[in-house]
C-alpha cells in the first residue's frame, strides 16, 4: 500500500507545523497535486534544474524540498530559458513539489536542532523566540471503570505534558447523573430511569495543535453514547519555538578547532571566520541558512560564537566590534536536512504500513567553491 499525497505531507507538518514558519514565507504545495498516490519521495534542499532531472531519473512523485522553487514573483514561464524547463519537466513528469522552510527551521526536533546536534551542544534553548504554542485544558467526566483507559488514550494522543513531564493530570471523584431518553443506547442504565454513577473529572492539558487527535483519541476510549467534555483555553502557553539554537560545547576549544570540526562535520572544503584562531569558545550561537539578521540577537544571548552562512561584510565588522566571533559555514550546511528528514519520513511512512519509498537528493546544490 502506497501513501496518499495528502498523508505524506501531514506527517512532514507534524514535525513542522505551517504556524511555526516566519510572516511571508513560502511554503506549502508549490507545483502540481497532493491529490495522488505517492510510490516515491525526494527530500531536497534545492528544487534546481539538475535535482528535478534526478527526481525524473528515480521515478518521483513527489520533492519535499526546503528552499522554495517559486520564491521571487514569476513574470513569465518560458520553457527556452532555465527556469521555465523546471516547471516544464515538473509538470511533464506529474511531479509535485511541496516546501518546508522557516516552519522546519523552528521546529523542535527540525533544521536547527539538527544543526546543534551535528555541531556537539548541549543545555540547547532557542535563539530568538518567535512562536510560543497555545495550551487548552480538556475536562472529560469518565466512570471509575474506565479511567485508566481514557487517561493512557489522551496522554498517549499529547495530552498531559508540562516541560520534561508527561502523564500531568488531576483527577477527583464524584457522582454524574444522567437520564437516557427515547432513542438512546446508553452504556449504563436503561431508558426512562435517572441513573447515579461514580465517575472521574479528568483534567489535562493539551497543546493547541493536538487538540483534534486528543479529543479523537478520547471519543474512541470512552465508553458513553454521549461524552460530557470541556475544552477551555489557557493564558499560559507551551513551547517556546523559533529560529536558530545556541548551547555550549561539552568543553572549550579554539576557535580555529572548531571550525576545523564544523568543516569535518558538514563535509566542507573552506569556512570563513571572523575572530582571534587561538581563543577559546564554548557558548555557541547556530542558524542554519542566511543568519546575519540574527548577529545582535547571538551577541545578546552571550554567544562566544555564532555559526551560520552569508555574513556580509560591514556585518562581520559589527561582529567584530561586539566581540562575536563568526563561523560562516555557507547556506548550504542547510544540507543536513536531506538526510534528516528522509529518514524521519521513512520511519513515520513504515510506522503506518506505507510502502512509499524516501530518498535524499545525491545533488550537490552549494554554488560556491574555494580554490
Amino acid at each position: 500500500m502506497f501513501a496518499h499525497g495528502q498523508t505524506v505531507i501531514q506527517y512532514v507538518e507534524q514535525l513542522a507545523p505551517k504556524a511555526l514558519a516566519v510572516e511571508g514565507d513560502k511554503i506549502g504545495l508549490h507545483v502540481g497535486t497532493l491529490n495522488k498516490q505517492v510510490k516515491k519521495v525526494m527530500v531536497a534542499l534545492d528544487v534546481l534544474e539538475e535535482v528535478v532531472d534526478e527526481a525524473i531519473s528515480e521515478k518521483v512523485d513527489l520533492i519535499v524540498a526546503h528552499h522554495a522553487v517559486i520564491y521571487r514573483p514569476l513574470k513569465h514561464l518560458r520553457t527556452d530559458l532555465a527556469a521555465g524547463r523546471v516547471f516544464e519537466k515538473l509538470l511533464k513528469h506529474d511531479i509535485a513539489v511541496y516546501t518546508a522552510h522557516t516552519n522546519l527551521d523552528a521546529a523542535a526536533g527540525g533544521l536547527n536542532d539538527w544543526l546543534a546536534e551535528a555541531i556537539g551542544l548541549s543545555d540547547v534553548e532557542v535563539l530568538d523566540v518567535s512562536y510560543q504554542e497555545p495550551l487548552k485544558k480538556l475536562v472529560v467526566y469518565v466512570p471509575l471503570s474506565h479511567r485508566d483507559a481514557v487517561f493512557q488514550a489522551v496522554s498517549e494522543a499529547g495530552a498531559g505534558w508540562v516541560g520534561n513531564y508527561s502523564h500531568c493530570s488531576f483527577q477527583v471523584e464524584g457522582t454524574g447523573t444522567f437520564l437516557p431518553r427515547e432513542g438512546t443506547n446508553p452504556h449504563i442504565g436503561q431508558q426512562g430511569t435517572l441513573e447515579r454513577v461514580e465517575e472521574v473529572r479528568l483534567e489535562t492539558v493539551m497543546p493547541a495543535s493536538r487538540q483534534a487527535a486528543v479529543i479523537k483519541a478520547m471519543l474512541a476510549a470512552h465508553p458513553y453514547e454521549e461524552v460530557a467534555y470541556d475544552v477551555i483555553p489557557l493564558e499560559a502557553s507551551g513551547t517556546r519555538l523559533g529560529i536558530g539554537r545556541i548551547g555550549k560545547l561539552t568543553q572549550p576549544v579554539t576557535l580555529r578547532e572548531l571550525a576545523e570540526q564544523i568543516k569535518e562535520r558538514f563535509s566542507l572544503t573552506g569556512v570563513r571566520v571572523v575572530g582571534d584562531l587561538d581563543a577559546p569558545v564554548r557558548k555557541v550561537a547556530v542558524v542554519g541558512g542566511d543568519g546575519s539578521s540574527f548577529v545582535s540577537k547571538a551577541i545578546f544571548r552571550g554567544a562566544d560564537v555564532f555559526v551560520t552562512g552569508d555574513i556580509g561584510y560591514h556585518t562581520a565588522h559589527d561582529a567584530q566590534a561586539e566581540g562575536l566571533f563568526i563561523i560562516d559555514a555557507g547556506h548550504n550546511i542547510e544540507k543536513i536536512m536531506k538526510e534528516k528528514l528522509a529518514s524521519y519520513l521513512a520511519e513515520k511512512l513504515k510506522a503506518n504500513g506505507y510502502q512509499t519509498e524516501v530518498f535524499p537528493s545525491s545533488v550537490h546544490t552549494d554554488p560556491f567553491q574555494f580554490v
